[in-house]
């Protein structure tokens, strides 16, 4: 690669593309910490209390034409940067594909929900993809059925 091209050795990486990254004895961490305490900043929701789930587990999302209208920009900044979030948050990624669907006309409700999103992440910024040193490529998932 140095014939091609100019490379330079600046010491350990840590950050790539707003990802920080640790590298440890079992493997390497992944993480957007400061990116997601940014966006909890961002929305003012900083001193809001934090939510157990990404989104209400008991509520079918469909579209809310029936709600007063909200700020699209607002709305649309929110998700965008959640999506970028879930770049290394693959247990918010669901949630804001969903309310990703619905930025169209965006009504009070959904902007409860979005806000919910930033709350789980206000509470869980902490969250990191450990990717082992281990060289088994076994994919492990999980799911509750219910």
């Amino acid at each position: 690669m140095k014939s091609e091209f100019e490379m330079s050795l600046v010491g350990e990486l840590s950050c790539f593309l707003g990802l920080q990254v640790k590298q440890r004895s079992e493997g390497i961490f992944i993480s957007q910490e400061k990116y997601a305490k940014n966006i909890v900043n961002k929305f003012g929701l900083n001193r809001s209390q934090y939510k157990r789930t990404p989104a209400a587990t008991h509520a079918k999302i469909t579209k809310d034409s029936i709600g007063t209208a909200v700020d699209h920009k607002l709305c649309r900044s929110m998700i965008g940067s959640l999506l970028y979030l879930t770049t290394s948050r693959p247990d918010i990624a669901y949630a804001v594909g969903i309310y990703a669907r619905y930025q169209l006309d965006p009504h009070i409700s959904y902007l409860n929900a979005v806000k919910q999103i930033i709350k789980y992440v206000h509470g869980t910024t902490n969250f990191r993809i450990l990717y082992s040193y281990d060289t088994s490529s076994e994919l492990v998932g999980y799911c509750d059925a219910d």
